[in-house]
């Protein structure tokens, strides 16, 4: 058996089909949720061919893929329209119903495994409702607006700061203070505001 058809048995192995369609839902969603990113989505897109392949190898259930499919669209729910936990349970049942049901026209021996199922449908659960559930509520957070928001952002200095000068941030001119001396020209960060001056120390 050359290297192209191990691989290809590698794939008509079910429980291999289910885990990367896992890896796919968890890297995809996580690039969806961090943008920018790049790796997860990648790796998300490559296990999902994998599986759809594997999948087609197997000539799986169709009804189990849309269960999947449903669990995955009912744990997002929950995420941003809280139904007391009714939704999340519903998602992890539906994609354990659909894990099973998959391969439920094979052979047993082409069948995925049911103890994996579960713990997949459970981790699957378990990384919506937490790790996804967390950045859609730092997202919902009152953003900080007004001076407040100047704190963290880096400027530079307009003229040289011995205890109190000049600083451009956010695109305006302020009055700052610094414990250190700062030179024109070089970068500084905002502390804190008092009032309408911002204390800074040098960047870098």
């Amino acid at each position: 058996m050359d290297l192209r058809e191990r691989f290809l048995d590698l794939l008509a192995e079910p429980n291999v089909g289910l885990i990367l369609m896992t890896v796919a839902i968890y890297g995809i969603l996580f690039e969806l949720n961090n943008p920018g990113a790049v790796v997860p989505g990648v790796v998300g897109a490559i296990a999902l061919i994998l599986a759809l392949a594997s999948f087609a190898i197997l000539q799986v259930n169709y009804a189990g893929l849309a269960l999947i499919g449903l669990g995955i669209a009912l744990l997002m729910a929950e995420l941003f329209v809280p139904g007391f936990g009714v939704l999340g349970v519903g998602g992890i049942v539906a994609f354990i119903l659909g894990g099973i049901l998959l391969t439920s026209n094979q052979e047993p021996y082409l069948r995925a495994s049911v103890p994996l199922v579960v713990a997949l449908g459970v981790m699957t659960g378990g990384f919506f409702l937490f790790a996804l559930g967390a950045g859609v509520r730092a997202q919902r957070r009152r953003p900080v607006s007004g001076r407040e928001a100047l704190v963290g952002r880096v400027g530079v200095a307009k003229t040289d700061l011995d205890g109190q000068g000049l600083v451009l941030v956010a695109g305006e001119d302020w009055t700052a203070e610094s414990d250190e001396p700062v030179r024109a020209g070089e970068r500084v960060r905002v502390v804190s505001v008092e009032g309408l001056r911002l204390r800074v120390r040098r960047e870098g």
